[in-house]
């Protein structure tokens, strides 16, 4: 099993309503297949996520806060690959809150 504990990531790339960039830094801990990270940079106040792994795959639930004070949710599922030495996560996430729009994302290790 792939281990994320004390890891970093950024965002390579993202769907235009989301609202993680470059400037988002994700910490991730894990305990066994539990999974959780905070995040905070850019758009983002302050956020945190919760869930598990199974293999190479994440599932979570998210909730941030970001610089307009809106407090924003939504569940994710990602797919976890190494690239040259590096995790990438590729995300596929919609909004609970707000449009309720989906969209997806990548990230990788920093």
């Amino acid at each position: 099993m792939i281990n994320l504990h004390d890891k970093k990531f950024k965002a390579l790339s993202n769907s235009d309503n989301g609202e993680v960039s470059a400037d988002t830094i994700f910490h991730y801990r894990q305990k066994g297949k539990v999974i959780w990270a905070t995040y905070e940079g850019g758009d983002v106040l302050f956020g945190t996520l919760s869930g598990r792994i199974t293999n190479d795959q994440l599932e979570f639930t998210y909730q941030h806060q970001n610089l307009q004070g809106a407090f924003m949710t939504g569940h994710c599922t990602t797919v976890i690959k190494k690239e040259n030495d590096k995790l990438k996560l590729h995300e596929t996430w919609q909004w609970t809150s707000g449009d309720q729009s989906e969209g997806t994302s990548t990230l990788i290790e920093v």
